[in-house]
């Protein structure tokens, strides 16, 4: 799989509770992988949630998303998710991710995170340094 110097690559291991009685992945277990590449994205950069939610005092919460579903992932698989940033504001990330097993695409999806404030669940700008963090990647 080739990666770029924007690209975040996490991989997780299917697990038979992650299967559904057909012995595949059940659905909404592809935004609970992605979830978890999005929070080891922040983490290889330094920035740990329940730190961030302690000081500055912000969460981040999925706003939108969008999966297209096209193979499926089976028990015991080792999948790779590959993130990217593709849109940054003040108070918003856009992210697109891939799951692969074995560099065959199972799943894309594009998911919305907002900042919000942690104490009144309002809208917060992201503080400077970690935007600058995350570099923009376009793919055509």
């Amino acid at each position: 799989m080739v990666r770029d110097a924007c690209d975040s690559l996490f991989q997780v291991r299917v697990y038979y509770e992650d299967t559904d009685h057909g012995g595949v992945v059940y659905h909404a277990n592809y935004l609970r992988f992605m979830e978890r590449a999005r929070t080891e994205m922040l983490r290889e950069k330094g920035y740990e949630l329940d730190v961030l939610e302690q000081d500055p005092g912000i969460l981040f919460v999925v706003r939108r998303a969008q999966l297209d579903f096209r193979a499926p992932a089976r028990f015991n698989d080792l999948l790779q998710i590959k993130s990217v940033i593709t849109r940054k504001t003040p108070v918003r990330m856009n992210f697109q991710q891939h799951i692969f097993n074995q560099n065959k695409l199972l799943c894309s999806g594009e998911i919305e995170v907002v900042c919000l404030e942690a104490k009144t669940f309002r809208p917060h700008v992201i503080p400077a340094v970690l935007l600058q963090a995350f570099p923009l990647c376009v793919h055509p």
